[in-house]
């Protein structure tokens, strides 16, 4: 799952390597969180106009997650 999330942010952004994902634990209902870390000037990228490439990033992931009977959250930082 991080690296399905490091693939879909790296082909947004200008600057490639500066990709970071850190993952939480798992909460008390199974919620893995991921946090996406880009360069300052890559953030409007990784959000899109009104929000729309972060709700498709999150859709994506869910639906991976879906399918290995995971839930999963992304946070862009």
């Amino acid at each position: 799952m991080k690296e399905l999330l490091i693939s879909i942010a790296q082909g947004l952004v200008e600057d490639p390597e500066a990709v970071a994902v850190d993952q939480d634990e798992p909460d008390e209902e199974g919620v893995v969180v991921f946090h996406l870390h880009v360069a300052p000037d890559d953030m409007g990228r990784v959000i899109g106009k009104q929000g729309r490439i972060a709700k498709a990033i999150r859709t994506v992931m869910r639906a991976a997650a879906t399918r290995q009977e995971l839930k999963v959250s992304v946070e862009i930082d």
